[in-house]
């Protein structure tokens, strides 16, 4: 599992703005889940060696079964490195029965202050084969679209 899949995007706020949404429960319910998927964090504990356990739900999950079940992903989240206004590196476990979701994908969420706003980069490796890469683009994509939307009528 050597794949890494990445997305960006200049959001309208400062790093601080966008890294607090980053490690706030409500926030990342609203932001997180791409189009097609609403989220719920089942626990949370924001600290490097903490994290978060998030049940992804399928709108409509004839277009795209779970992993977990026919309509969630459930996803295990632990915080391993977090930099105020810099960086947060998640490590991401799903839970599935398919081998091909299995092994850990590390996300590192990198700002980079950029003009009066912030540039969000997005990189995941060790992706698990079962994950389309075009497909988990387009997700973290529409994450970061969902991010800005958020922040930008926050801040």
């Amino acid at each position: 599992m050597d794949r890494t899949d990445r997305a960006s995007r200049v959001i309208a706020a400062p790093p601080a703005t966008v890294y607090g949404a980053l490690l706030d429960r409500e926030s990342l319910e609203a932001w997180l889940p791409p189009d097609g998927m609403r989220g719920r964090v089942e626990w949370w504990d924001p600290r490097p060696g903490g994290g978060f356990r998030m049940v992804l739900t399928y709108l409509d999950p004839t277009e795209s079964p779970g992993k977990t079940s026919d309509a969630t992903d459930v996803v295990d989240v632990g915080f391993s490195e977090l930099v105020p206004s810099e960086r947060v590196v998640q490590r991401a476990v799903f839970e599935a029965d398919d081998p091909s979701f299995a092994g850990t994908m590390t996300m590192t969420w990198h700002l980079a202050a950029a003009g009066d706003g912030t540039e969000v980069t997005v990189t995941a490796t060790d992706v698990p084969p079962g994950i389309d890469q075009a497909d988990h683009e387009t997700g973290i994509a529409s994450s970061l679209a969902n991010l800005a939307s958020y922040v930008e009528r926050t801040d």
